[in-house]
């Protein structure tokens, strides 16, 4: 990984961006693991566990997430974290976009046709292998403490389409590590699941630019 060296002036120390003082570095981790929920039909999901991961990656915490039923390769979070691996690690099980070269140099824009969403009645058997193989990489992290913040994104999307089952989800919670930060997100998360968690937050959409007829933008929505 570069790290771009920055001096951060101090009191009496200059420390280089990308490093830790030795006796933060020392330190014990954050604590016992919990279980994080971020559900809802607002905006904002991804981004909130975008945003903790961030966060751990700050503190040298090694970070995995899995996404469900997304595959685009034109999103500007990966660009991002490209930078910032192998602190965070990303992992795509979906579809991706027949345009995702031209929307990455921004010869196009992202339209919203949905071809790379999942729809009733139009799932393939490629998508549930997808599925399969990312939730078995999710249950050997868990399971084996690989991570120290693990995060299932649009985990709730795979099983409401049928890709996974509740039961599969309910299963890894139990079984993980008790150091591994568990988040999981996406909209209507199962009863199930939310009964498990520790923290779950609901996002509710209150206003939306789509309503005003404004399309994705680039760096914003993607």
């Amino acid at each position: 990984m570069r790290v771009i060296s920055r001096e951060i002036e101090g009191d009496d120390m200059k420390l280089k961006a990308g490093e830790l003082p030795d006796e933060v570095r020392g330190q014990d981790r954050f604590g016992p693991g919990l279980v994080q929920v971020y559900t809802g039909n607002g905006k904002g999901k991804t981004t909130a566990a975008l945003g903790l991961a961030l966060r751990a990656c700050g503190h040298r915490f090694p970070v995995t997430i899995i996404q469900f039923a997304k595959g685009v390769s034109y999103t500007g979070e990966l660009f991002s974290l490209q930078r910032l691996y192998p602190e965070i690690r990303l992992h795509q099980f979906g579809r991706d976009c027949r345009r995702s070269s031209a929307i990455r140099q921004g010869i196009e824009s992202c339209k919203g046709c949905g071809e790379c969403m999942l729809r009733r009645g139009e799932i393939m058997d490629r998508d549930r292998q997808l599925a399969e193989i990312g939730f078995s990489l999710a249950l050997a992290i868990a399971t084996r403490d690989e991570a120290d913040i693990l995060i299932l994104d649009e985990i709730s999307l795979a099983i409401n389409f049928g890709l996974l089952t509740v039961g599969d989800v309910v299963g890894l919670i139990k079984g993980k590590s008790s150091d591994t930060e568990l988040v999981l997100t996406g909209r209507d998360m199962p009863q199930e699941i939310l009964a498990y968690a520790d923290l779950v937050t609901e996002m509710r959409e209150i206003k939306h630019p789509y309503a005003q007829g404004i399309p994705a933008r680039r760096g914003i929505e993607y």
